[in-house]
């Protein structure tokens, strides 16, 4: 195998292109369909973990051995004159390359092999390893080697992808409006009276397994069980509805989108679909911040049963007026006439198990979120402040900021504190969710909202995990 120089390009043979990168740490190897203007087209030109296959470009992960991109230069749309294969670090090791060992990338064509070893990296936490790119009818390799300080983000937006992570600014709602939201996350009394009789009507139904059943050889009774009552029989409710305290049950005929892992029974005629983050920029930043929900969709028609680790469930309507904000690892499901991305909390620069990203869900529909505990919805009528850890979701259009506690003395100096030294603060009009934990469903290391059904998320979530 020979060595490429940086900057140096080499002919290809054949239409099939390997490019394997490895390095002795953990790294994400992506790929960049760039057009003529040295631009993506779309966010589909992002070929990479979560978005695999892509116009005559392959992703494959090297399950232990060193990811792949393959290429098939015919199949690779007209308009797309050069291919980009970057590698970021994943957050796991190294914060960068200058304290990581030499990252190598392996381009094979035609059964010949040429290597690129990218020296001399000092800041940088993701490189443009290679370029395949066309001259004329053929197409050749060259050795790139250029780095960028803000990893994967970096690369993206400088070739076109938007990743652009701050909230949008939203409407300030009026108080009336926070103030029919704050009731939503919990559901009224006409609504738990109306849920009442439609499981006293289900209830029968189980009853009749006792009838039915005929007496035993030795002339015992036929079954019978506390869990026939009607408190245990399934809503028949249309949507998404609370199935108890720690269930949710969705009547199926259209699709929903829930956490991957939660569901835990369903009847009918159901499709699963796993869909990453929901979405090209959603996917990166939640791999830089470790906020998101790993989302999977559900169509068809039927029953859906969803759960996350025993949380008890709660229900909320956003009827457009105002944003939701919430921790990604409270998210359980939401009609798919909701949209969300990954925001920053505006204000929150101490770190805290909220995180500096939460999730920010718009537009009409409902959502079921979890919390470890009954929680208190707080009514934002006057300066709040909220455990980090503890806050679960608020109103979008609240000011947000972090408020130090503890007083600096001698006390501070030698490791005695209040155990509150940080606290949230909420400002404006609308509400905040705060639930009887400082225990979030991502475990003792919060602000991770990847988690799935054991309830591990983000880089650090699983160490703590319950």
């Amino acid at each position: 195998m020979s060595d490429l120089r940086p900057g140096e390009n080499r002919p290809l043979a054949g239409s099939g292109v390997s490019v394997s990168v490895s390095c002795a740490v953990p790294v994400d190897v992506s790929a960049l369909l760039l057009a003529e203007n040295g631009r993506v087209r779309g966010d589909a030109d992002l070929v990479f973990f979560n978005n695999p296959v892509g116009p005559g470009v392959q992703y494959r992960h090297g399950a232990g051995a060193p990811d792949v991109v393959a290429i098939d230069t015919t199949a690779v749309p007209s308009d797309v004159t050069t291919v980009a294969i970057t590698a970021s670090l994943d957050g796991s090791g190294p914060a960068t390359f200058g304290s990581a060992p030499t990252l190598v990338a392996s381009i094979t064509a035609g059964g010949e092999t040429v290597g690129f070893e990218m020296t001399g990296l000092t800041t940088e936490s993701a490189v443009v390893c290679v370029e395949v790119y066309r001259r004329g009818d053929a197409w050749k390799v060259r050795a790139v080697g250029q780095g960028y300080d803000d990893g994967l983000a970096g690369i993206a937006t400088a070739y076109g992808i938007d990743v652009d992570d701050e909230p949008t600014p939203a409407a300030q709602p009026t108080a009336p409006a926070a103030q029919r939201a704050a009731p939503a996350a919990q559901p009224t009394a006409p609504a738990a009276q109306r849920a009442a009789p439609a499981a006293q009507r289900a209830a029968p139904a189980a009853h009749q397994v006792a009838p039915a059943a005929q007496p035993t050889a030795h002339g015992g009774p036929p079954m019978h069980s506390e869990l026939f009552a009607p408190q245990y029989a399934e809503s028949t409710e249309p949507g998404i509805q609370k199935q108890g305290s720690k269930m949710c049950k969705v009547a199926m005929n259209g699709e929903v989108m829930a956490r991957s892992g939660s569901m835990v029974a369903y009847q009918g005629d159901l499709r699963f679909e796993a869909l990453g983050s929901g979405g090209i920029g959603n996917a990166i930043r939640q791999r830089l911040t470790g906020e998101g929900v790993p989302l999977m969709k559900v169509s068809g028609r039927g029953d859906l049963f969803l759960a996350n680790a025993s949380s008890d469930v709660h229900l909320i309507d956003l009827d457009g007026t105002d944003g939701l904000t919430i921790n990604g690892a409270n998210v359980l499901a939401f009609e798919s006439t909701l949209s969300y991305r990954i925001g920053r909390v505006s204000g929150a620069a101490a770190a805290s198990n909220a995180g500096l990203f939460n999730c920010v869900f718009t537009g009409r529909g409902r959502i079921a979120i979890t919390t470890d505990g009954t929680p208190v919805v707080l009514n934002v009528d006057q300066p709040t402040y909220a455990d980090p850890q503890a806050a679960v979701a608020w109103s979008s259009s609240l000011q947000t900021g972090v408020k130090s506690n503890d007083t600096f003395n001698l006390g501070t100096l030698i490791g005695r504190s209040t155990g509150e030294r940080f606290t949230l603060s909420f400002s404006g009009h609308g509400f905040v969710i705060v639930q009887p934990s400082e225990l979030p469903p991502g475990g003792m290391i919060g602000g991770t909202g990847a988690g799935e059904q054991s309830g591990v998320g983000g880089a650090l979530g699983g160490l703590l995990g319950r």
